[in-house]
């Protein structure tokens, strides 16, 4: 082989081992750079909510708030018109007034001229007594002396103990005019009394219930009916989102799970606001057999279950909302 076709051959063999070396590079290249690509994850800020409702139906009377309000704790939110309510009220305060009277009544006990009646009572059957008793002294020394048959004797006897009987009687009325009613009936008055009122309680606290305020600060971001809709017992009216209580909920493989962990701190973008904050994770839970994500008999491997993670932010957030994604990048 000349020395020109020598130097050819070395030429292509450098230009193969050049072009290789080239293809080996790029490749090392996009395997460090495009095979390193970070895996995103994408989760959604949520809030906490509560509805308002009330326990009484009724109509719909005033809407105070509207979609977008801030509310704050005691701001009056909805306005229900229950007349019913307001008759039981009527019912109610009767039924403690009719139970007033008469704790009054067993207090008081009988009036003095049924004291004096029964005192009138009670002297005129001692008056009958002493004469009958009388009689019958008479009657018993005349049939002592058998002046008088036994059947007189026994008439004189009969009235002096039925007279006798009256006397205890009218004593017994008497005694019980002075002391008034039992203390059995008067507690049972005062126990009456006692039950009115607390109906009294119960209807104010219906009557409370047409007002509906809020219970905690936060955004009006549904109401339900409309003025002059009917609402019953427990239908929801609003709803108010905590905006001071948010986190972001993602649903994450365990493969992708390392370093995130509870109480542990996670870098996140949120794309509405261009903006990367950190969050602070609280809760972790797997989402349970629907959710594996790879069937052993397919990959030849474990099966891999999604996680449900949630996480706070470590500090204020200007301007997000509910709903938002929040990016985590792995």
């Amino acid at each position: 082989m000349s020395d020109k076709a020598k130097k050819q051959h070395t030429n292509i063999l450098l230009a193969i081992l050049g072009f290789s070396a080239v293809v080996l590079i790029v490749a090392l290249i996009g395997f460090l750079t495009l095979g390193r690509d970070p895996e995103i994850i994408q989760g959604e800020m949520e809030v906490e909510e509560y509805r308002v409702s009330g326990k009484v139906p009724g109509r719909i009377l005033q809407l105070r708030a509207k979609e977008g309000d801030m509310v704050r704790a005691g701001d009056t939110l909805a306005i229900i018109e229950a007349p019913e309510v307001e008759a039981k009220m009527a019912q109610a305060r009767s039924a403690v007034d009719a139970a007033s009277a008469l704790e009054q009544m067993a207090q008081n006990g009988a009036r003095k001229e049924q004291v004096q009646a029964a005192f009138q009572l009670l002297q005129q059957a001692k008056a009958g007594l002493e004469i009958a008793e009388k009689s019958y002294n008479r009657m018993k020394v005349l049939f002592e002396e058998e002046v008088i048959s036994a059947q007189k004797f026994d008439e004189a006897e009969a009235l002096y103990k039925s007279s006798q009987a009256q006397v205890k009687a009218a004593q017994s009325q008497y005694d019980m005019a002075l002391n008034g009613v039992r203390a059995e009936e008067r507690r049972a008055a005062s126990a009456t009394v006692g039950q009115a009122r607390g109906a009294v309680q119960e209807v104010r606290s219906y009557m409370r219930e047409t007002v509906q305020v809020a219970q905690m600060a936060g955004e009006v971001t549904d109401v339900y009916p409309k003025v002059g809709e009917l609402v019953g017992t427990g239908t929801p009216i609003m709803s108010i989102a905590m905006m001071d209580d948010m986190w972001a909920t993602f649903n994450i493989r365990e493969d992708q799970l390392k370093g995130v962990q509870v109480d542990t701190e996670i870098t996140v973008e949120i794309p509405a606001l261009e903006k990367e904050t950190k969050m602070k994770v609280y809760h972790m839970k797997d989402k349970g057999s629907f959710a594996v994500w790879k069937a052993t008999k397919a990959s030849g491997q474990y099966d891999q279950k999604t996680f449900e993670v949630k996480a706070r932010p470590t500090e204020k957030i200007e301007g997000v909302r509910p709903g938002m994604s929040v990016i985590l990048k792995k």
